[in-house]
C-alpha cells in the first residue's frame, strides 16, 4: 500500500512568508510532508505530479460571493447557482469560497436563513464553502442568535449602508458591532452613502439620462468616502473590527490606512474590477455597458487603479475578493435586460441588476498582471482571508499536518503561451465576462481540493464533480488586531 496517495515535486511553493523549491506529500486530505526536493520517493506514492518548477501556492479562498440569491430589486436573480458558481470556482484555482446568506427585512431570525442557504449549497458544491450571514434586520431576536450562529460555524456577516431592502441606519449598525464584539464576529460593511447616490439618481432622472454609463456618475467617489469614515467611526466607538467590502477609491483607501496606522481594528477588501475596469466599461455601445454595473462602480481611469494596487502592496487590502455577483445579459426577465420595459424602452441605469461575474478569473488576471510578488500574492488571495474568517491554518497555508490538501499548481515559466480571455473557456452560467479580451499569462494547471485533482486543464479540464466540497465550520478570526478582549462598558463614555 502507498505511504502517500499523491506526491507533488519539482515546485516553488509559495506561502504567505517565504518561497522555497520543495517536493509536497498528501496522505487523504491533508499536506502530509513538505521537504526539500529530491527527498520524497515517487515509489512511496499511489500518483506524482511533477510541477516542472512551476509556482505552488495554496488554494484560493475567495470570501465575498453570491449564489443563488433573492431579487434585490425586484427583478434580476442569480445566475450562478452553488454548483455552477463553486464549479467556476475550482476551475480557476479557488477551493474555498465564502457565500452569503441573506435574511430579508421581513424576517425576524438569522438562522431560519442560514438552514435555507445550507439546504441550496448541500451536496452541489465543487469547493468547499462557507457562509456570511447578511443581516438586514437586526432585531433583538436576530441579535440574540449570534450564540447560536457562532455554535454553527459561523464568524461573520455584512451589513450594508445603502440600498432601501438592506440598508440599517446608524443605531442599527451599532447594534450589530456591539452583539458581533460580544461574540467574536467580525462584521463587514457595504458603505456608501444612500441619500447621495439617491440624491445623484434624481438629478440624472430629471435630465432623462438613463443610459449604463449614469450608474456611475449616481454613485460618486464621495459616496464612498463618507460612508467609510462614517463606518470607520462608529467601528472605533464600540472597538469592533470591521472589513469595508469592495473599496473602489484610493481616497476611500487613504481614510482606511490612517484608520489602520492609529491601530484601529480596520480590515480592506478590493476587487478586480477596481483594477482591471474604469467608468468608460460603462460606456459602450447600445447596452453593453451594462455588463460592467456593479456598486461601487469601477472608476475613472488607470490613475485609480495605481492607487488600489498601491493599497494591496502596502496592506492597507487585507482580502482581493471577487464579489462574484453573477447576471445573465441577454436575459429581459432576470438579467441586466430587465429594466428594459415599456417605460424604459432603452433601460435605466437605476434598475440594471448590480454585479459582476469573476470568481473563476481572480487569480488569473492578477498573476497575470503581475504587479504583486508572490507571497503577497497568496496573502491578499489566501491566507489573509483564510486568517480573518477563521479557517487558518486549515485553509489557506500548506502546513503539514494542519493544513487541508488546497493547492494550485500553475504552469512553469514558458510553458503557457498568453492568450486572450474569452467567456467560452469560463465554468459559469454566465453569457459573458467583463474582462473578454484581457490578456492573460497564467491560469492553473491544477487544482487540487483536499487531496483531489479537480482541475487538470491539459487533460479534460474539469475532473471534480458536484457535492465534493463540504461545509466549513469557522471559528473567529484569527488575524492580529480583529478582535478585542475587554468588554464595552458605555460608563467609558
Amino acid at each position: 500500500m502507498a505511504e502517500y496517495d499523491l506526491l507533488v515535486i519539482n515546485g516553488l511553493m509559495v506561502s504567505a512568508e517565504d518561497a522555497g523549491e520543495v517536493d509536497i506529500a498528501i496522505k487523504g486530505d491533508k499536506i502530509a510532508a513538505v521537504t526539500a526536493r529530491g527527498k520524497l520517493n515517487t515509489a512511496s506514492a499511489a500518483r506524482t505530479i511533477d510541477a516542472e518548477g512551476a509556482y505552488v501556492t495554496p488554494g484560493g479562498v475567495d470570501a465575498h460571493v453570491h449564489l443563488q440569491e433573492p431579487p434585490l430589486f425586484g427583478k434580476g436573480s442569480s445566475a450562478d447557482t452553488f454548483e455552477t458558481g463553486s464549479r467556476s470556482a475550482v476551475c480557476g484555482g479557488t477551493t474555498t469560497i465564502i457565500v452569503f446568506a441573506p435574511q430579508q427585512k421581513s424576517e425576524d431570525t438569522l438562522l431560519a436563513t442560514l438552514e435555507a442557504t445550507h439546504a441550496k449549497a448541500n451536496g452541489k458544491c465543487y469547493s468547499d464553502y462557507s457562509f456570511h450571514l447578511l443581516v438586514a434586520n437586526p432585531s433583538d431576536n436576530a441579535l440574540a442568535e449570534f450564540p447560536a450562529l457562532r455554535k454553527a460555524g459561523i464568524s461573520s456577516l455584512k451589513i450594508y449602508m445603502t440600498y432601501a431592502a438592506l440598508q440599517l441606519n446608524d443605531g442599527q449598525i451599532l447594534d450589530v458591532l456591539l452583539a458581533a464584539r460580544q461574540h467574536g464576529i467580525t462584521t463587514m460593511i457595504h458603505a456608501e452613502n444612500n441619500d447621495l447616490i439617491l440624491w445623484m439618481t434624481k438629478q440624472l432622472e430629471k435630465r432623462k439620462m438613463f443610459q449604463p454609463k449614469y450608474h456611475a456618475t449616481s454613485h460618486p467617489v464621495m459616496a464612498e468616502i463618507e460612508a467609510t469614515y462614517r463606518a470607520i467611526c462608529l467601528s472605533e466607538f464600540i472597538d469592533a473590527p470591521i472589513l469595508l467590502v469592495h473599496i473602489s477609491s484610493p481616497a476611500a483607501a487613504k481614510t482606511i490606512k490612517q484608520a489602520q496606522d492609529r491601530g484601529l481594528p480596520i480590515h480592506a477588501e478590493t476587487c478586480p474590477q477596481y483594477l482591471f475596469l474604469t467608468k468608460h466599461d460603462l460606456d459602450k455601445p447600445g447596452f453593453e455597458g451594462a455588463k460592467c454595473v456593479c456598486s461601487p462602480p469601477p472608476r475613472e481611469s488607470e490613475v485609480d487603479h495605481e492607487g488600489i494596487w498601491q493599497g494591496l502592496e502596502d496592506g492597507t487590502f487585507t482580502v482581493l475578493s471577487s464579489d462574484h455577483c453573477p447576471f445573465l445579459y441577454d436575459d429581459n426577465q432576470t438579467g441586466k435586460k430587465s429594466c428594459i420595459d415599456e417605460d424604459y424602452p432603452e433601460g435605466h441605469f437605476k434598475y440594471i441588476p448590480n454585479g459582476c461575474p469573476g470568481v473563476e478569473t481572480r487569480l488569473s488576471l492578477t498573476m497575470s498582471a503581475g504587479r504583486l510578488g508572490m507571497s503577497k500574492f497568496v496573502e491578499v488571495t489566501s491566507t489573509n482571508a483564510a486568517k480573518l474568517y477563521g479557517l487558518y491554518p486549515r485553509k489557506g497555508a500548506l502546513v503539514p499536518n494542519e493544513s487541508d490538501a488546497d493547492l494550485v499548481i500553475w504552469y512553469p515559466e514558458g510553458k503557457l503561451e498568453p492568450f486572450a480571455l474569452k467567456n467560452e473557456m469560463l465554468h459559469h452560467n454566465v453569457d459573458y465576462t467583463p474582462y473578454e479580451g484581457k490578456t492573460l499569462k497564467q491560469w492553473p494547471r491544477y487544482t487540487i481540493l483536499r487531496g483531489k485533482v479537480m482541475w487538470d486543464r491539459d487533460n479534460g479540464g474539469l475532473n471534480g464533480k458536484a457535492g465534493d466540497g463540504q461545509f466549513l465550520h469557522r471559528g473567529p478570526s484569527v488575524l492580529k488586531g480583529s478582535l478585542s478582549n475587554e468588554p464595552w462598558d458605555i460608563r467609558g463614555f
